[in-house]
């Protein structure tokens, strides 16, 4: 950590689907090795099995690795900044699971297979939705009985705060602009994906809410949606409230319109053959993403930066292009050529005379993990 040296990197992606698969650099080139990774317990075990190889791996045994960092989306009202964790935050963890039912079961899972794995190996969970505790009420209030707030703290949170809090400051590293002065829409945009309204610094309004279900169309869950059509739903299909939020977090979004996977290079590769469906789930993805873009630039009074990030935002030209098209009114140029080079890489991809810096800013959420870990372990 002292030198920011990185000694591995790589993902899991596709977990629980067909053809599930560990991917990573070494030695300039990236290996792939597929495997049958159903949960995020095996997960782990086979990333720890990797850093450890003979082939492969980067350390010799697990006992030279000092501290483990964890992304854990949801803390609700009860941390507002990255813990050491105990017995009492994995409590709050579980009280959490309600609010976001799809991350925080699976990081209390890779917390448990570390524990069991490495023993009493300090471990620092970093929170999804700290860096968006700046907001301010209006932002973060929802327009029902305050006693609701009060009672359950019912409130927008936000999420992917992590990655929002890395790209807003490193685009603006990259641009040599001022942090702090800059109006900022910062879109992360993935399998989930939110977008966050930057000023002065500190987030002041994001697209996700309480759960990780509002705002954009995601991979499989459903954004925003009238909160009557949900009661609906339940009264006509006589499903209850678990059933109800099984189908907005596991059945809706890019699956549930296109019928065929919640993967964009699923639904890329079924608009190539003509599907409609699939063609339909792109259009809604999109159209929602301007939608928001603009909303936070009114909200700002303004916009400075554009950021694309997540992994389609930095590596799909298609969908940036189609986010950018029409909004030269606010002063957003796109360079197309530029935009169409750009896979993965840190880059502006506006035009010279664009009002509006568009910028390419992979995320990396490892090294601010990394990095509150190391100060809390080391404190």
């Amino acid at each position: 950590m002292e030198s920011k040296e990185v000694v591995a990197q790589g993902a899991i992606e596709k977990i629980g689907l067909k053809g599930s698969f560990l991917k990573f650099p070494f030695k300039n080139d990236k290996v792939i090795l597929e495997g049958e990774i159903l949960e995020h317990k095996s997960g782990i075990e086979y990333i720890l099995g990797v850093l450890t190889s003979e082939k492969y791996g980067c350390i010799k045994s697990l006992s030279e690795i000092d501290a483990v960092g964890h992304r854990v989306v949801h803390g609700g009202e009860k941390f507002n900044k990255s813990v050491l964790i105990t017995d009492d935050v994995m409590a709050k963890v579980v009280e959490c699971i309600d609010i976001a039912p799809l991350h925080n079961p699976p990081n209390l899972a890779g917390i448990n297979a570390v524990k069991d794995l490495m023993g009493d190996i300090p471990q620092v969970a970093v929170f999804d939705t700290a860096f968006h505790q700046t907001m301010p009420s209006k932002a973060y209030m929802y327009g029902l009985p305050y006693s609701l707030y009060e009672k359950y703290a019912i409130r927008r949170y936000g999420f992917h705060g992590t990655s929002h809090r890395y790209v807003t400051r490193r685009a603006c590293e990259f641009l040599e602009v001022p942090f702090e002065s800059q109006k900022i829409v910062s879109a992360h945009i993935g399998n989930g994906g939110s977008l966050a309204a930057v000023a002065e610094g500190k987030s002041v309004d994001t697209s996700m809410g309480m759960t990780p279900v509002e705002g954009l169309l995601m991979g499989t869950r459903a954004g925003d949606v009238d909160a009557g059509v949900l009661s609906f739903i339940m009264e006509k299909e006589n499903v209850g409230p678990q059933t109800m939020s099984t189908i907005v977090n596991k059945f809706s979004g890019l699956l549930g319109i296109s019928g065929l996977s919640s993967d964009m290079r699923d639904i890329r590769a079924g608009i190539d053959k003509g599907d409609k469906r699939a063609e339909l789930a792109f259009d809604m993805f999109t159209y929602r993403i301007k939608k928001y873009v603009g909303a936070y630039a009114a909200a700002l009074g303004g916009m400075d930066v554009l950021i694309f990030t997540g992994g389609i935002g930095e590596n799909h030209s298609i969908t940036r292009e189609i986010v950018c098209k029409d909004l030269e009114f606010m002063g957003v140029k796109l360079d197309f050529d530029k935009n169409n080079e750009i896979h993965g890489d840190e880059a502006v991809i506006s035009t010279p005379d664009s009002k509006v810096k568009i910028v390419v800013i992979p995320t990396d959420e490892e090294f601010m993990i990394a990095s509150d870990t190391m100060g809390i372990v080391s404190a």
